[in-house]
């Protein structure tokens, strides 16, 4: 028996109402499981997967849209695949890596370490007058261009760091180091940008101090950001098991195999992950938008415990400044 033609155009209708929500939900559900699967391996991917992978937890929103659709449009497998990508979203968004250093053992120096991006030069004035501010005992300046290292060394007295390291390059090229802590050579990581490392002698010990600025992931550049992150990995996994600070700009969050995998060659890790801020962004500091990570960091070995983690906000600069408060422990 046929049905009545009222009735039948329902059914086509609602069958028809149903297509665009599920073939929405597909869409969205689809852009999220490659960008998880990729994490889930442990690989960055090509160009847009590591833009993607920065601002990871934005993708509960279109996650949370596609199940919608999927109950809307009645679509069972559906609304079952959107779970399974919120829950392993849910699962990655967590902190990455222990939540203290195990160090233990006397402390035999307590130290600041700030870090900042000044961008071209632009947050010099800015950079100068934290510092005076707040009195960190190592500086860590990326994108410190020729008028920036002019004004520190015409504005920042050499009796309060009478230790530096400053690579004079224009532009973005440029890096410096600014210690209370006496300083010798050690080196520096070869980049586009320059990444200046030293020894500083804390309180009699050794510690290896490592600028990092590797180019971001720009489409076009994935391949060259991989590159000089595995050259800061590398220099990671040379000094492990000795007091180390790596910090500055990394380009790349907890979210990035490339960054994780700094971490684990050095047994290094995140001071702002150990203070609960984790997921507190550093870029971008200059405009009002929802899309921010962290990529800003500072890095420390097993012989460090970290009491305190701020970002500081400076004006004229895409980045909002790292200032962590270290302790240096006799043991690991």
């Amino acid at each position: 028996m046929s049905r009545p033609a009222h009735e039948s155009a329902w059914h086509e209708s609602t069958a028809a109402s149903r297509i665009v929500p599920l073939c929405v939900a597909a869409l969205l559900l689809a852009a999220v499981s490659v960008v998880i699967g990729f994490r889930a391996a442990g690989a960055d991917g090509p160009t847009l997967v590591p833009q993607a992978l920065a601002f990871l937890p934005w993708l509960l929103v279109p996650g949370a849209a596609g199940l919608g659709l999927a109950a809307l449009a009645r679509w069972r497998g559906g609304m079952v695949w959107a779970a399974v990508a919120l829950a392993l979203t849910v699962w990655f968004v967590r902190p990455y890596g222990p939540g203290t250093t195990g160090a233990h053992g006397p402390v035999v120096a307590r130290l600041d370490v700030l870090t900042s991006n000044v961008e071209f030069g632009n947050a010099t004035d800015a950079l100068i007058r934290a510092v005076r501010s707040e009195g960190p005992d190592v500086v860590f300046v990326q994108e410190c261009d020729l008028a920036c290292a002019d004004a520190f060394a015409a504005r920042v007295p050499a009796a309060s760091y009478p230790y530096r390291d400053v690579v004079r390059l224009d532009g973005s090229h440029g890096s410096a180091i600014f210690s209370r802590f006496p300083l010798r050579p050690a080196g520096r990581i070869d980049g586009t940008m320059a990444m200046p490392g030293a020894v500083a002698v804390v309180a009699g010990r050794d510690v290896r101090l490592q600028l990092a600025h590797p180019m971001p992931p720009v489409p076009g550049g994935v391949p060259l950001w991989r590159r000089e992150l595995g050259r800061i990995r590398d220099l990671a996994a040379a000094v492990r098991d000795r007091p180390a600070v790596v910090a500055g700009d990394f380009n790349a969050s907890q979210d990035h195999a490339a960054f994780r995998a700094v971490l684990d060659a050095g047994g290094l890790h995140d001071s702002a992950r150990l203070a609960g801020s984790s997921r507190t962004y550093s870029w971008p500091a200059d405009r009002a938008t929802p899309l921010r990570a962290q990529i800003d960091h500072v890095l420390v070995s097993e012989e460090f415990s970290v009491h305190s983690a701020r970002f500081l906000h400076l004006a004229a600069t895409d980045h909002r400044a790292l200032l962590v408060g270290l302790e240096l422990h006799d043991g690991p």
